[in-house]
């Protein structure tokens, strides 16, 4: 990290995206904060309530295992088990400590990789900066390579908004998810996701 003035740092992201072939859905957040790129994993501060909402969503009510704890080998797996993939929309920035507000000089991320290497049809923005992001760079960038998907903006799990209580941000999570997509995802003869719109 390089110190810039109004004490602002220069931040790389540190740890790559989360996917594999069989990922249906993107949650896409804004940048790593300390805590996540300490960890080398998505949503990893203690007041995050990312994976609270993802257990009250995703996990099987009949199957006591599928559980999330507090360790990175528990996270990863639950997500790719129930095809959830994970980035963030930007590679590197100017930030204050894991203030939003303060993003400056972004490079944004590259989401071709992932959606051309999965099945994700449809990409969940969790926050308004992360929102804004992805249609300021990261759509336009998808548009230009051909990728054209549905986005839906999420509000933000962060312990910065702590006045979203959990209840409100699960069942916000829940009336906003495609499902049937997400249980149906849709490929090509090859088994391959369309790049157009679904």
């Amino acid at each position: 990290m390089t110190e810039h003035g109004e004490g602002l740092q220069r931040v790389d992201h540190g740890f790559g995206p989360l996917y594999d072939h069989a990922s249906r859905i993107l949650f896409l957040g804004t940048m790593a904060s300390p805590a996540s790129r300490s960890q080398g994993f998505f949503y990893m501060h203690p007041r995050n309530r990312f994976w609270p909402v993802m257990e009250a969503l995703f996990a099987d009510p009949d199957d006591p295992a599928d559980r999330v704890d507090a360790s990175v080998q528990s996270r990863r797996a639950f997500a790719l088990r129930h095809h959830i993939a994970l980035w963030d929309a930007i590679e590197s920035c100017d930030i204050r400590h894991a203030s939003d507000a303060s993003i400056r000089n972004v490079v944004p991320s590259d989401l071709a990789p992932i959606i051309t290497g999965s099945r994700v049809n449809h990409i969940y923005t969790c926050g308004a900066k992360a929102t804004a992001l992805y249609h300021r760079y990261c759509e336009p960038d998808l548009a230009a390579q051909g990728i054209t998907l549905p986005a839906t903006a999420l509000p933000s799990t962060s312990p910065a908004y702590a006045a979203a209580i959990l209840d409100d941000l699960i069942a916000t999570y829940r009336a906003r998810i495609d499902w049937n997509a997400y249980r149906t995802p849709v490929v090509d003869g090859a088994g391959r996701r369309p790049t157009h719109r679904i």
